[in-house]
């Protein structure tokens, strides 16, 4: 092939390719079929609410009175437990050996109080037999009045001696109570949900996210749907709902209204993420269910349908 040829050869190549290029880039991209079909309204006039199945209990998030190091962990996950049972233990040396402290105390308290018993004993005894002198010219009436005066001193450090009893055996009770405190007890009877703490780790008192645990009662689920506020109006207690689990509309569930919680708040992101804005705001109804007919968890999210009113173009052709 001759040079000259080549050139505009090469060329009508390479535009070739461009064209082909731009033609089959140009083509839309087919929409991948969905992977799971969503779930449908049984009802033809309804509410949809996205649900979120928790403990009838709500689920308790578990924390600390006081802040210290984990010593001893009792709980593991998909524990059951009964009401006031031990979760964990922080450490509790420093406690125990203030409370030493605090009993030596009480026991020199109550030691000074014999002290105070024993002298009022010893003043009074000489009172009475200064004024069991028949002729009053063997003792002077200034001894007399000192005797006297001796007894209320000993009244008084024995009333002293006993306030400091009581006050030693308050600080001990407070200790002791303290004490108590650094065990960390079941508020009900639940399952132990989750468990984000272990031995040796500091547990902070106060609000932690997430959760030191997470305790529920199982025996019951309920259901939390968030119903947006421009349909609240449409909502009756009494319509029927259904829900479908997120992930198989094949599982179907009737409910039962449990109640309402009478207070519209602004809706939650299912992230978790507190900090994020929110411009909808929502009725929470709960519901429950059989939890036999669902392989379902705490957690999980579905597809709430409620028998609702007509819409407001319906209500006003009626």
């Amino acid at each position: 092939m001759k040079p000259k040829h080549l050139l505009p050869l090469l060329a009508i190549i390479g535009f070739s390719f461009a064209a082909y290029t731009v033609v089959s880039s140009s083509k839309p991209t087919p929409i991948a079929p969905a992977v799971v079909q969503p779930a449908s309204a049984p009802f033809p006039n309804y509410i949809a609410g996205s649900g979120i199945i928790e403990a009838k209990s709500r689920n308790i998030s578990i924390g600390t009175p006081l802040s210290g190091i984990v010593a001893t962990l009792y709980a593991k996950v998909g524990d059951n437990l009964s009401a006031d049972a031990p979760l964990f233990v922080l450490d509790d040396r420093e406690v125990k050996a203030e409370l030493v402290v605090r009993q030596a105390d009480l026991a020199k308290a109550q030691a000074e109080v014999a002290i105070a018993q024993a002298s009022l004993q010893d003043a009074r005894s000489l009172l009475r037999l200064a004024e069991a002198v028949t002729d009053k010219r063997a003792i002077s009436r200034e001894d007399l009045l000192k005797r006297s005066n001796a007894v209320a001193v000993a009244n008084a450090k024995l009333a002293g001696a006993m306030a400091a009893v009581q006050q030693a055996e308050a600080a001990v009770l407070a200790t002791k109570t303290t004490m108590a405190r650094l065990t960390v007890r079941a508020p009900v009877a639940g399952q132990v949900l989750q468990v984000n703490i272990r031995p040796g780790e500091f547990a902070q008192a106060g609000g932690q996210n997430p959760a030191l645990l997470v305790l529920g009662n199982l025996e019951q689920l309920h259901v939390r749907v968030d119903i947006d506020e421009n349909d609240a109006w449409r909502f009756l207690p009494q319509s029927k709902a259904v829900a479908f689990l997120r992930g198989n509309r094949r599982f179907k569930v009737d409910l039962e209204l449990a109640y309402v919680e009478p207070y519209v708040v602004p809706k939650k992101s299912l992230t978790g993420d507190s900090t994020e804005r929110v411009d909808t705001r929502v009725l929470q109804a709960l519901y429950h269910f059989d939890r036999q007919q669902l392989p379902i968890y705490v957690g999980q999210q579905m597809d709430v349908f409620i028998e609702a009113k007509e819409t407001v173009d319906e209500a006003g052709a009626l």
